[in-house]
């Protein structure tokens, strides 16, 4: 998730580009003016306490106004981010931005301030004015507007300098340069920002290979609860012994082992760059915990992989694999290979089917070789994440 504020004086051409930004990256827009008057029509309680504030002359409170911003950001739990326009208009506001955004669990990325100086936005107004016919808007008006958005916002910018997230563009270029500047600064932004991948597939299609290339190409941590209980197993551990025998019998961990794992796994590298989870989750039950320990750590799932590899080739890869070294206990014979393939698709492929509900989902072609496989998830994660192409 990315949160953006857009700021400029009137005539700076934020309208422009919030377009844009909203278009490009996905993003919800906050409006506080808009948000209000949809309450306002929908007469939800908030939408007649602001009505009768508003009847009598008042003027709404930071406190109705946070109120409708948590809700609009609380329906919207899947969103990439949201782009607040309009707010916060104060040093005030600031603050109650900032404790909103932690109580999220979330933040603030950046503030983009356009920068265009006021005698440029008062020829912008005057002729904005000419060709809407608002003859109200005359020049007196505009840089008395002018100046109030200096004497309000000058703090709110200082606030966020000293977080040194404000970042500020040349409002007087070519709009497309203007663009162009914004979309770096953006960029620079997401690359921070965890990348956590689910990759998924039937076993054989090569989810730990390329699970493990992509940790290692993106310098992401590789999460194998497969690697982690064999890591038990081979050090004799008392859980390592428990899965043993299941993992002999074709089935597998059950949640109160692979959990603790997971979480102990995450806590000790959560100052990472992200993620590559694979074999988990495999239920519908174990998306719901996924999803219940990132958020504990203010993350999410941000791309989900699923690998195709038609059934014959699976069956021949683990037959293959069964006389290696890598063999895995449910490797052993063809039986329990079949085993493992049923149950995959009889619960794990409604873990697919509730992210495919929810976001997109890459449907790689996992046949060919391991490289041919990797060239493919990498173009499609890029083509996603244009930040990656980056790193």
């Amino acid at each position: 998730m990315i949160n953006i504020a857009l700021f400029g004086a009137p005539g700076a051409g934020k309208g422009t580009q919030s377009e844009y930004l909203i278009k490009k990256y996905k993003l919800h827009y906050i409006s506080t003016g808009d948000l209000l008057r949809e309450e306002l029509k929908a007469e939800t309680p908030i939408g007649l306490e602001a009505k009768s504030i508003i009847a009598e002359g008042g003027l709404v409170s930071d406190e109705i106004i946070v109120q409708i911003i948590e809700k609009k950001i609380k329906d919207n739990p899947d969103a990439n981010g949201f782009l607040f326009d309009g707010f916060p208009r104060t040093y005030v506001q600031a603050y109650i931005l900032e404790g909103l955004m932690i109580n999220l669990n979330t933040s603030l990325n950046c503030l983009i301030n356009i920068e265009v100086s006021e005698e440029v936005c008062t020829q912008r107004l005057l002729q904005r004015s000419k060709v809407q016919s608002r003859s109200d808007d005359n020049e007196v008006v505009i840089r008395k507007r002018l100046r109030e958005y200096q004497e309000k916002t000058l703090p709110v910018l200082d606030f966020f300098k000293e977080r040194g997230i404000c970042k500020s563009v040349n409002g007087e270029q070519p709009i497309e340069n203007i663009t162009k500047d914004i979309e770096v600064i953006v960029n620079e932004e997401m690359s921070k920002q965890m990348m956590n991948i689910l990759i998924m597939g039937y076993p054989g299609s090569g989810r730990g290979s390329q699970g493990y290339a992509l940790a290692q190409k993106y310098d992401l941590v590789y999460l194998s609860t497969g690697r982690m209980l064999e890591e038990e197993i081979k050090m004799g551990t008392d859980i390592g012994l428990r899965v043993k025998d299941l993992f002999e019998n074709g089935q597998m961990a059950p949640d109160d082992i692979v959990v603790p794992l997971i979480e102990k796994k995450i806590e000790a590298t959560k100052n990472s760059r992200g993620y590559v989870f694979k074999g988990f989750p495999r239920t519908l039950v174990q998306s719901y915990i996924l999803e219940g320990i990132l958020k504990k750590h203010g993350m999410k799932i941000n791309h989900f992989i699923d690998l195709q590899v038609p059934t014959l080739e699976l069956v021949k890869r683990l037959d293959d694999r069964s006389k290696t070294s890598e063999c895995m206990p449910y490797d052993t014979s063809t039986q329990k290979i079949i085993q493992r393939l049923a149950d995959h698709e009889n619960r794990t492929n409604q873990v697919v089917q509730r992210y495919k509900e929810r976001q997109n989902v890459s449907i790689i072609d996992g046949t060919g070789t391991i490289e041919e496989v990797n060239e493919r998830i990498c173009t499609d994660l890029e083509n996603r994440f244009k930040h990656l192409k980056e790193q």
